[in-house]
């Protein structure tokens, strides 16, 4: 009796792990935002975690916080929000001003580090 309860425990265990890792933004294949409900060119293509350790970059890095005069926060992240919280313009059909902001963020860090694409149709690829 005891070695099935223990075996359900330790199942349930593995399952809730399988189940929050599902969830989480180490699993993410592509660059999602809910306010780009009509999407001009296919999603960005992104292995997160394989991007961060590649690049060697901290959370904060890429999900930054800047306080109300505009300087950035050193110690914290904005990876529980999505970037259209702080950067979308609210009722646009398509909001440019959020692409103006993800184009600063990443094809800006990929030509500072000359690292990365930067061509459209090397992160907006059509499926094979």
């Amino acid at each position: 009796m005891r070695k099935n309860i223990l075996f359900i425990g330790v199942l349930l265990g593995v399952l809730s792990l399988a189940a929050f890792s599902a969830y989480s933004q180490e699993d993410i294949e592509f660059v999602e935002d809910s306010a780009f409900t009509d999407n001009m060119r296919p999603l960005p293509a992104f292995k997160h975690d394989e991007h961060n350790e590649m690049a060697g970059l901290e959370c904060n890095e890429c999900h930054h916080v800047y306080d109300d005069d505009g300087n950035l926060v050193e110690d914290e992240s904005s990876e529980d929000q999505e970037c259209s919280e702080c950067h979308g313009a609210e009722g646009d059909e398509y909001p440019m001003e959020l692409v103006r902001r993800y184009h600063l963020n990443c094809r800006g860090c990929h030509l500072s580090e000359k690292a990365g694409p930067v061509a459209c149709g090397e992160c907006h690829a059509k499926a094979p």
